[in-house]
C-alpha cells in the first residue's frame, strides 16, 4: 500500500509554538505508524519562511532529535503561499501523499487520520473544512464568510470555510506543479486540478501560542490577490460603471436642456461639485483596478522564481555531521 505521508508545516517566526507543534505532530505520527495507516518512512517537513527569530535553530534541533522531522529553509521571506508551495514541491519527490497544516495548532491534528482514510478510499485531494466559526469574533466571521461568497461570485472555485489544511496525492502534486503563475492563491488553484476530492470537517481551535501572522492588512492583501488572480469580473464591472455613468450623463443633459428652455435654471455649484466628485471617484477606482491587473501582468512576465532553498536538514544529515565531527576530533594529534 502506498502510504508515505509528508506533513508540510510552513513557519514564520514560530519559535513560541514550534516545539509544542512538533510534539503534537510526532504523537500523531507515532499513532498512525503503529496502526500501519502510514509508512514509517513518512516525515514531518517544517518550512522556514525566512524567519527572523530562532525558528530555524529549533527546526535544526528537532531534526537532530527525531528521525521523522525534516527542515527546509528559504533564503528569505516569500510569504505563506510560496513557503507552503516550496514544501509541497519538495515532498512531491518523496511522498505518496502530502498534508499541509499550519504551525499554530489551530487545525485539529486528530483529523489527520480522517484525511488518510479518504486518500485510501481513492481521493486525490481532501479539504479540511471548518465545521463552525463560533469562536471567531463577529467581524472576523462576517468578513471571512463574505470573502468566500465574493470569490465564488467573481467566478473563482473555492471551498467554503477551507483554508490550507488539505491532503494531496502525489498525482495531484504533479498536476499542481504545472501551474506556473507567480501570484499563488492555492485555495483557488487546487480546485482547478479537478481530480477526485472530498472534505473532512473539524473544529478549529485557538492559537496555541504566539501571535497571528495574518493581521487585517495581510488578510485584505491576500483577498485582493485571490480576486485579481482568478477573475476578470472587476474589469467588466468598470465597463458596467462606465455605461451607467454615460446613461446618467445623457439623462442629466436632457434634464439640463429642458430646464434651460423652460427657464428653470438656477445658478449653483452643489450639483456640479457632486458630479465632479462622483465621476472622479469612479475614474480613480477604475484606474486602480486596471493598475492591479497590470501589476499582475508585470510580475508574471518577468518569470522570477517563487523561492530559493537555502538549506535542507534531516536526522540522517545531522547524524552524518556528528560522525564527521567525531572522526575529525579523533584524527587530531593530542597536544
Amino acid at each position: 500500500m502506498n502510504n508515505v505521508l509528508y506533513l508540510v508545516v510552513p513557519c514564520y517566526n514560530e519559535e513560541a509554538v514550534l516545539v509544542q507543534t512538533a510534539e503534537a505532530l510526532l504523537d500523531k505520527y507515532r499513532e498512525m505508524t503503529a496502526s500501519a495507516q502510514i509508512s514509517p518512512h513518512s516525515r514531518i517537513l517544517f518550512v522556514d519562511d525566512g524567519s527572523a527569530d530562532a525558528t530555524w535553530q529549533i527546526i535544526t534541533m528537532l531534526s537532530g532529535q527525531y528521525p521523522a522531522v525534516m527542515g527546509l529553509k528559504l533564503s528569505r521571506n516569500r510569504g505563506h503561499q510560496n513557503a507552503l508551495f516550496a514544501g509541497m514541491m519538495y515532498a512531491r519527490e518523496h511522498c505518496d501523499m502530502m498534508i499541509s497544516i499550519d504551525a499554530d495548532l489551530q487545525d485539529d491534528v486528530e483529523a489527520l487520520s480522517a484525511f488518510v482514510e479518504k486518500y485510501h478510499e481513492g481521493c486525490d485531494i481532501v479539504y479540511g473544512v471548518r465545521s463552525e466559526r463560533k469562536k471567531d469574533t463577529f467581524f472576523k466571521r462576517a468578513t471571512a464568510q463574505g470573502f468566500y461568497r465574493f470569490m465564488n461570485l467573481m467566478g473563482a472555485e473555492t471551498v467554503y470555510n477551507h483554508a490550507d489544511y488539505r491532503l494531496m496525492s502525489r498525482r495531484a502534486l504533479e498536476a499542481l506543479s504545472e501551474y506556473r503563475e507567480t501570484g499563488l492563491f492555492l485555495r483557488g488553484v487546487v480546485p482547478l486540478i479537478g481530480l477526485r476530492s472530498d472534505s473532512v470537517y473539524y473544529a478549529r481551535r485557538e492559537r496555541a501560542a504566539g501571535e497571528t501572522k495574518y493581521p487585517l492588512k495581510k488578510m485584505l492583501n491576500f483577498a485582493l490577490d485571490g480576486i485579481t488572480s482568478f477573475s476578470v469580473k472587476p474589469l467588466r464591472l468598470i465597463s458596467v460603471f462606465g455605461m451607467l455613468c454615460s446613461l446618467l450623463s445623457v439623462g442629466g443633459l436632457l434634464y439640463a436642456l429642458i430646464s434651460y428652455f423652460f427657464g428653470y435654471t438656477v445658478p449653483g455649484w452643489t450639483a456640479i461639485t457632486c458630479s465632479i466628485w462622483l465621476l472622479g471617484g469612479i475614474q480613480l477606482l477604475g484606474i486602480g483596478v486596471l493598475g492591479e491587473y497590470i501589476g499582475k501582468i508585470f510580475s508574471e512576465v518577468k518569470q522570477r522564481p517563487r523561492y530559493h532553498i537555502e538549506a535542507v536538514v534531516s536526522h540522517s544529515q545531522t547524524e552524518t555531521e556528528k560522525t564527521k565531527e567525531t572522526e575529525n576530533s579523533t584524527d587530531r594529534p593530542l597536544s
